[in-house]
């Protein structure tokens, strides 16, 4: 066993132990195949196991209908800003969006070179330190669908429950937060996620559609774009990220393992809450970002009284094996990521040496 840091990075993040040491058992010979699931044909018997396995987990654990595709997909969250509205939005259309960070924004700003859309909330205006509110908004029945990012992993906010979108279609970048909480999946039209978060490395992106919005895919886009094209061929339509799905469906059977989603969200919660009263009882030594309804459980981010100690704080966490701590470079502060695969153990790690930079620097 190598040493192990406490890692605390936005994504990619942390992974399961377990799944780290299953994947290095199959990395040289999996089941036996006398192959490595890295040189592995995305056409074999072995690897469609792989595959399907993959999806009918995350279906379990979504207690997702077969109402809807599961697709594996490349390019990142980033590549469904425009694949989306390449599939979704019809030129006679437009589609709804809430701003609640920089992801948004470039959703937005993705959306917009395909058709029209408008922007109907947006937390510029105060840093982006909440999400909104029900009231602070109308979705126009009309639209397309509605998007917005569930955890916004810059600012530190995330939506403790769906926005309502009536009879549009919910869509929602599920990036940051994917399989970390049980889900209505009923409420979405479509999720998307790219899995280097919660749900696996690097390298494939999870889209969940209901069936019914796979009719509005244009039959002139390029098919591995769209979505009924994908769909149709089970994510066979080329080859697909064959390692990143398999990890994906390590971390799947990992997670129904450990008791599902509920579980998860318990534990969650559980270094969440640990991690915020050590910020709200520092007696503003550190301050939290965002408003305390908007929290997330997933990207903890605070200042301190000045940069010059951010600065050191970073740089003796490091020493201190805290991994990743530095705020994204567009607002700067401190950031700590505790999803699914970071253990209590490493934020009581974190919390303690809070504590004790605390006593030393005040």
């Amino acid at each position: 066993m190598t040493h192990r840091v406490h890692n605390f990075n936005a994504g990619p993040a942390a992974l399961p132990l377990p799944v780290l040491e299953l994947a290095q058992r199959d990395l040289l010979d999996y089941a036996g195949s006398g192959m490595s699931i890295l040189e592995m044909s995305h056409r074999s018997t072995l690897y469609e196991q792989v595959h399907n396995q993959t999806i009918a987990d995350l279906r379990e654990l979504l207690e997702c209908s077969e109402d809807y595709a599961i697709l594996f997909m490349g390019g990142g969250g980033q590549s469904q800003f425009a694949l989306l509205a390449m599939n979704l939005l019809a030129p006679d259309a437009h589609a709804d969006y809430l701003d609640t960070g920089s992801w948004s924004v470039s959703a937005i700003r993705e959306a917009q070179k395909i058709g029209a859309v408008r922007t109907l909330w947006s937390g510029a205006d105060t840093h982006y330190d909440r999400v909104p509110m029900p009231h602070d908004y109308e979705v126009d029945g009309s639209a397309a669908y509605l998007h917005y990012t569930s955890n916004n992993t810059i600012a530190g906010t995330q939506f403790a429950l769906p926005p309502e979108s009536g009879d549009v279609p919910l869509v929602c970048d599920m990036s940051s937060d994917i399989l970390s909480q049980p889900i209505d999946m009923s409420r979405f039209g479509l999720i998307y996620a790219g899995a280097q978060k919660n749900a696996g490395p690097a390298g494939v992106t999870i889209v969940i559609i209901r069936r019914d919005l796979l009719e509005r895919c244009p039959s002139g886009l390029s098919a591995t774009f769209n979505y009924a094209e994908l769909a149709s061929k089970n994510s066979l339509l080329n080859t697909p990220p064959v390692f990143a799905i398999y990890m994906v469906g390590l971390v799947a059977q990992y997670l129904l393992d450990q008791g599902g989603l509920e579980a998860m969200a318990t534990r969650n919660a559980q270094k969440a809450t640990l991690l915020y009263e050590t910020i709200d009882r520092s007696d503003g030594f550190y301050r939290g970002c965002a408003q305390p309804h908007s929290r997330s459980l997933m990207n903890v981010t605070f200042r301190l009284p000045s940069e010059e100690l951010e600065a050191r704080f970073v740089a003796e966490s490091i020493e201190a094996d805290l991994i990743g701590l530095k705020g994204h470079r567009s607002v700067g502060g401190i950031r700590a990521s505790i999803y699914n695969a970071v253990p209590l153990e490493s934020v009581q790690a974190l919390t303690t040496f809070m504590t004790d930079f605390r006593q030393r620097c005040e």
